[in-house]
């Protein structure tokens, strides 16, 4: 027995690959549909671990920062004892001088050595009031960083909860439209996906609703609903660019025209006037 060769997209006929990409949209909108029950918690998830990661980097940037004030800090104590040790070694030298002006130069390396001292004392001050500084801002982002992983948790949690609920019927549709898409010319696929990611609904075709477009719903010309019921050329809408079908292709009963074209009934008042 033969096997059945697959027909190329290319070769379906114009109402055939618009019954295909109307089919792709139906399933596409019902995976939006259950995004949209999700709401705005995968941005929130999202928003609060960039933010906890923000703020460990701050924290993590703040704790190498205590260290290296920390050593500043340790090398002006060493400073410190240096000059004091040469403060002293001075002063003894002073009382074997022989002339004035060794004097005066050991009594200048003192002075020399009495500002380094307080040039030193002055960085540990500043050190350590910038150490203080950013312990409190550690543990301040530290504290905001273990609130808002509490609220992730409880945010993931309800995310995990509302995912696993539609788990499976999210991948059967996922399934379905991925093989539907093989059935679709490629060009025309690609132009319905951008076509379907430049509006706010996510509508990439839509039927003729009361001679207006399904996604915008300005008037299209009656020629041109001709041509859409024809479904002999691929039309979209001049106004937002939406692909067209007839609602019979969608599987939509026109209830308008339905209501225009029923009988009237009569009443007393119109049976009195005939």
């Amino acid at each position: 027995m033969a096997k059945e060769t697959k027909k190329d997209p290319a070769e379906f006929s114009v109402e055939e690959k618009l019954q295909s990409l109307y089919q792709l949209q139906t399933m596409l909108t019902e995976i939006d549909k259950i995004k949209t029950l999700r709401g705005e918690l995968p941005l929130e998830v999202q928003d609060l671990e960039d933010e906890i990661a923000g703020l460990s980097t701050r924290v993590e940037k703040n704790k190498a920062e205590v260290i290296e004030l920390t050593k500043g800090i340790a090398e002006n104590k060493a400073t410190i004892e240096t000059s004091k040790a040469a403060i002293e070694k001075y002063t003894q030298q002073q009382d074997n001088v022989s002339n004035n002006r060794e004097f005066d130069s050991l009594n200048k390396e003192i002075e020399f050595k009495n500002l380094e001292v307080e040039l030193a004392e002055k960085h540990i001050r500043d050190y350590s009031a910038a150490i203080a500084a950013k312990n409190e801002e550690i543990e301040r982002s530290e504290q905001i960083i273990g609130e808002k992983t509490s609220d992730l948790e409880i945010k993931k949690a309800e995310l995990h909860e509302i995912i696993e609920e539609n788990r499976q019927e999210e991948e059967k549709l996922r399934e379905k439209s991925k093989a539907l898409e093989l059935t679709i010319e490629p060009r025309l696929l690609q132009s319905f996906k951008r076509i379907r990611s430049n509006t706010r609904n996510g509508l990439g075709i839509v039927y003729v609703q009361r001679e207006s477009c399904g996604g915008c719903f300005n008037k299209i010309p009656p020629q041109r609903q001709l041509d859409i019921r024809m479904r002999k050329k691929i039309i979209v809408c001049e106004y937002c660019g939406r692909i067209l079908i007839d609602p019979e292709l969608a599987g939509i009963k026109e209830e308008a025209k339905a209501a225009e074209t029923a009988p009237k009934k009569r009443t007393r008042k119109t049976a009195a006037k005939e």
